[in-house]
């Protein structure tokens, strides 16, 4: 017992330890966790209080359309989600054309790769070709929680799904389909 005293005295994050087997002789016990004031940042750090939270704010991009996606656009039903956000279906105030908005959070940004990565992703949707298969840009936003990326709602459905749905495409209609990447992908050569 006095070694693993000297153990935590030494190691104030606590110890580890692996049990092999029926682990019931551990207790499991609640700690009554009170926030620090801004007032008692002296304080040294107890088991029953919290230390203070410091967290960086991310900024993302260099010029955002604005900072106050809210203000343009009304949120309507989840489009969809991937790794870093959920796209929403929105409604233009000012125009009342229906829209795609990307929600990406920036709690999920973890690395200087996944903000670089976002980063990309708004400079390649700036810059995309107005073509008719291809989704158009329309702004992008930028606040303390995310970054949203407005675009054209494309309400076609995925390829996969009408593939699936239709549980085999005749020569005719993938010719068509074949036709029309194969002109997009002519549009960036």
């Amino acid at each position: 017992r006095e070694k693993l005293n000297q153990i935590k005295q030494s190691h104030p994050m606590g110890t580890c330890m692996s049990v092999q087997g029926n682990a019931s002789f551990l207790k499991r016990t609640k700690l009554n966790l009170k926030p620090i004031s801004q007032e008692s940042t002296n304080v040294p750090h107890t088991p029953t209080t919290l230390p203070p939270r410091f967290s960086r704010p991310i900024t993302v991009l260099t010029d955002p359309s604005g900072d106050d996606i809210f203000r343009r656009y009304q949120f309507g039903k989840e489009l969809g989600r991937g790794e870093f956000g959920i796209t929403y279906q929105c409604l233009d105030q000012e125009t009342g054309e229906s829209v795609a908005c990307k929600k990406i959070s920036k709690s999920k940004l973890r690395t200087e790769i996944d903000i670089e990565d976002v980063r990309r992703e708004v400079e390649i949707m700036r810059h995309l070709p107005m073509h008719p298969n291809i989704v158009r840009y329309k702004a992008v936003y930028e606040d303390k929680e995310a970054v949203y990326l407005v675009m054209e709602l494309c309400e076609g459905g995925e390829l996969f799904d009408r593939i699936v749905a239709t549980g085999h495409y005749t020569e005719r209609a993938a010719a068509l389909v074949t036709k029309t990447i194969v002109e997009v992908v002519k549009v960036f050569s």
